[in-house]
């Protein structure tokens, strides 16, 4: 009957101190709607003012790193459905798949403003709509870099063999965020390439 206490106590422990953390993470999550959607909003105006997008094709890097994004969330989406199964090796395999599709996105994402360097298409130049595309797809790395670190949380709580329920609000946590970058990405992607 103790024992039994005992694990309720920490279930509620871990409940109650979840909370504050997720809401800040919707926050976190909500703040960058808005700056993105700031950018993008941005972008409408002086593309409206000026009479002129930015004008380029973009590469087909941004693209590529597109479907990594997706092919992401659907081993996190995947490596989520593992740990409720209980299957943790699938769950760290999936979650090292994760890992190393982000990091493919980041060298994309490099790869492209590459391109657009050799192209002529400088982050400091005249005509706003092209910094843009640096600035929009710059923040969101960083955003890819900050989801990277929950994903590094869940693996150490894989290989650390924390608790079920302690694992399962990793990854949830994890899953809101990378999820939530995934479609912002593709927002993005599709923005710029309607508004060229």
């Amino acid at each position: 009957m103790v024992h039994t206490l005992k694990e309720q106590d920490v279930k509620y422990e871990e409940v109650v101190n979840s909370k504050p953390k997720k809401f800040i993470l919707w926050l976190f999550v909500v703040s960058s709607t808005i700056m993105f959607g700031g950018f993008t909003s941005f972008y409408i105006v002086f593309a409206a003012s000026k009479g002129k997008g930015h004008g380029l094709v973009l590469p087909d890097a941004f693209m590529y790193s597109t479907l990594i994004l997706i092919g992401s969330s659907i081993c996190l989406f995947l490596a989520a459905k593992a740990l409720k199964a209980g299957n943790i090796k699938s769950e760290k395999i999936l979650l090292w798949g994760t890992m190393a599709l982000a990091l493919v996105f980041a060298y994309l994402q490099v790869d492209a403003w590459s391109v657009l360097y050799q192209t002529g298409a400088t982050l400091v130049n005249n005509n706003a709509a092209i910094s843009l595309i640096y600035i929009v797809s710059g923040f969101h790395l960083l955003h890819i870099f900050g989801g990277l670190c929950f994903i590094l949380n869940c693996i150490f709580g894989a290989y650390g063999g924390i608790p079920v329920a302690r694992a399962k609000y990793r990854m949830e946590i994890a899953s809101i965020f990378w999820h939530f970058i995934d479609i912002l990405w593709i927002y993005l992607y599709v923005f710029l390439l309607l508004n060229s």
